[in-house]
């Protein structure tokens, strides 16, 4: 599966402004306890974390377990006073990471 992070960041803002910022991630977020139809469990991958950081500084953090729906999706906001660049980082729960960054111009 194609496990491709999307993300939607302004190009630009003003000083001191607050941005929203959505993220999501293709992925089936499979819990362990669904069976095929020929009896066969279907094995579990799921994302536990996910962080966004602004030129290293952590701004959002979200957690994650069995209940959330695949291909996850989140929306925040963040207050931006320079120019710089998200860092977007979902983890999984076998140690895969999926990343993607974007840059943002402050004026």
């Amino acid at each position: 599966m194609n496990r491709q992070v999307h993300v939607k960041v302004p190009r630009t803002a003003k000083r001191g402004e607050v941005i929203r910022v959505m993220t999501k991630l293709n992925h089936p977020m499979e819990s362990g306890w669904r069976r095929r139809q020929n009896g066969e469990i279907v094995a579990k991958d799921l994302i536990g974390e996910f962080a966004c950081q602004f030129d290293g500084a952590e701004v959002f953090k979200a957690e994650f377990d069995s209940g959330t729906a695949g291909n996850p999706f989140l929306s925040f906001f963040v207050r931006v006073n320079r120019s710089g660049r998200f860092h977007f980082i979902w983890s999984g729960q076998n140690g895969e990471r999926y990343y993607k960054a974007a840059d943002i111009e402050v004026s």
